[in-house]
């Protein structure tokens, strides 16, 4: 049963990361991650948003979408954007890997080890999305559910 969703798009600016960073981990407090939960959240989520403003569209802006649900106990986080895309999904993947040299290439990898699930999909010219899921590891939902401590 699909417990809550939200849905936003914003410009791909990087005053923007601190903005989707603040509201995935608000959202994510509906159900009962630890703080270091929240945390791993915040830097995956980070990261997801980062890449768009960085890499996506290169000397320009762009339109990011965010879209947040929580159903059945499991947040899912879609991040969506419309620009070049990535060329070779296992490359950039791999630790260090970077377009720009001057970047540590880790946000796919913390992205992955943070997360209970992350599937990258990407077509180039047309843009990438990032699928990430967690379920707090010590319990389902809030209050919502009688008996879910």
């Amino acid at each position: 049963m699909l417990e809550n969703y939200l849905k936003l798009e914003f410009p791909s600016l990087p005053q923007n990361v601190g903005l989707a960073r603040l509201v995935v981990s608000t959202f994510a407090s509906q159900l009962e991650f630890t703080l270091a939960e929240v945390e791993e959240i915040r830097v995956a989520i980070s990261e997801a948003v980062s890449n768009c403003v960085i890499h996506a569209y290169p000397n320009k802006t762009g339109t990011i979408k965010l879209e947040l649900s929580i159903e059945d106990g499991l947040l899912t986080i879609v991040v969506q954007d419309y620009g070049v895309g990535i060329q070779d999904i296992m490359q950039a993947k791999q630790a260090t890997y970077s377009t720009q040299p001057e970047r540590m290439g880790l946000g796919l990898v913390f992205m992955e080890s943070f997360m209970d699930q992350m599937e990258l999909t990407s077509k180039p010219m047309e843009g990438t999305t990032v699928v990430m899921k967690k379920r707090p590891e010590r319990g389902f939902v809030n209050a919502g559910f009688a008996g879910s401590n």
